[in-house]
């Protein structure tokens, strides 16, 4: 089995100049806080460096969330989806490729909006900007922009999407499971960020969004590397089993909503502003341990 949504250094090297194929450079950068959402840092100065050649910079706060949401990280707005893609030139049959020169996660996130509001063609650039420097592909630090095209306008996949009444409910489900994305400690409550209280949503299982990929190259596992992971938690990737992934704001989780699609999971939601939004209501319970 090969990952659907995951393009190659070669593929990209070869491809990238052809017509429909947009290149995002979607790097941010995040600094985790000890409690509340990370520190957000606009990546645009190290796309502006060197990066892939004809590839645009987005902020995935900036460019691909709400700028009213509740949240940091809220999902973006249909309109706000639809302006930020006719700026970028992307249209309905564009093939989308993100890549981050750092954390894996946020090329993911942007992922997940973009196939969330219905575009279909999107891909992760496996290994992102190291990979492709370590394969002595070029670099670029000049800009392009994009030429115009007509308005692109985004059907929602609600079944994508999560709530807190949805995750309350998938407590008392066992046809649901609940997998925090997050690391050991975090997931025990007993150490790094958290984002209001520490700990996990009871019931819930731990498939971390780091042991997804390799941490020095960004490289993806193979999957049936990542496939064991999740059958160790207690998940068979591919049945009918609802899952509903989380972390603290539904960044690190866009890595477990990934792999399981790839893995052919189609029962899979995101829990939009996860933990951040979870552990602001004292009636919504945690634990610890």
């Amino acid at each position: 089995m090969a990952w659907v949504d995951l393009v190659s250094a070669e593929w990209l090297n070869r491809h990238m100049a052809e017509a429909g194929v947009c290149v995002l450079d979607a790097t941010t950068l995040m600094t985790p806080q000890p409690v509340g959402p990370s520190q957000i840092t606009h990546g645009g100065a190290l796309w502006a460096s060197g990066h892939i050649p004809g590839s645009q910079h987005v902020c995935m706060v900036g460019d691909f969330s709400d700028p009213n949401g509740a949240y940091p990280y809220t999902l973006p707005t249909a309109t706000q989806v639809a302006d930020r893609c006719q700026a970028l030139g992307i249209q309905p049959d564009s093939h989308v490729v993100i890549y981050t020169a750092s954390q894996p996660m946020v090329a993911t996130r942007v992922w997940w909006v973009l196939r969330t509001w219905g575009l279909s063609k999107v891909s992760i650039l496996d290994g992102g900007l190291p990979h492709w420097r370590s394969c002595g592909y070029p670099l670029d630090t000049r800009t392009s922009s994009p030429a115009p095209v007509g308005r692109f306008e985004p059907q929602v996949q609600a079944n994508w999407v999560a709530d807190a009444e949805d995750v309350m409910q998938a407590m008392a489900d066992p046809d649901c499971v609940l997998i925090n994305a997050l690391s050991a400690p975090q997931f025990a409550g007993s150490g790094g960020a958290h984002y209001g209280r520490p700990g996990r949503i009871p019931g819930s299982i731990h498939v971390p969004a780091a042991a997804m990929f390799e941490p020095e190259s960004m490289v993806w596992k193979q999957p049936h590397a990542c496939r064991t992971l999740f059958e160790a938690s207690g998940l068979q990737p591919g049945s009918d089993r609802r899952a509903i992934v989380y972390c603290g704001g539904g960044i690190a989780a866009s890595v477990v909503f990934f792999v399981l699609k790839q893995l052919g999971h189609e029962r899979v939601a995101l829990y939009d502003n996860s933990l951040l939004e979870w552990s602001a209501n004292p009636e919504c319970p945690m634990a610890l341990g």
